[in-house]
């Protein structure tokens, strides 16, 4: 007799830890990104932007120009929230600017420049 019976069912893919998961932004999350990206342009810094979807970050990059790296990344890691914070702020360069649990906190460098733009 066959041990595997020709009506046997095998769920695809047969493993469920292996489908890719999606790291994403809660809808009040990019709302804020946004307000923010729309102000910026307002003032004539910012002209583009690039959202990207991992596995395990979501990251909206800012621009000047099309064609450039991004000035801004603000990146969102659910891995880190007990850590470090899940939120970060980073350079063009690369360089961590601001890390934490809150995305008004880790938004507030590029709020105050802003400001400065705005008002002087």
């Amino acid at each position: 007799m066959d041990s595997d019976p020709v009506g046997t069912v095998t769920p695809w893919p047969h493993n469920p830890r292996t489908i890719p998961l999606q790291t994403g932004f809660a809808r009040h999350e990019l709302t804020r990104i946004l307000d923010l990206y729309g102000r910026m342009v307002a003032a004539g810094k910012w002209r583009d932007y690039a959202m990207d979807f991992q596995r395990d970050v979501a990251t909206f990059s800012a621009f000047r120009r099309t064609a450039e790296r991004p000035e801004y990344r603000i990146e969102k890691r659910p891995a880190l929230r007990s850590r470090q914070g899940m939120w970060a702020l980073v350079s063009e360069g690369g360089a961590i600017l601001k890390r934490g649990d809150e995305l008004s906190n880790v938004l507030a460098p590029v709020e105050r420049k802003l400001m400065k733009l705005v008002g002087g």
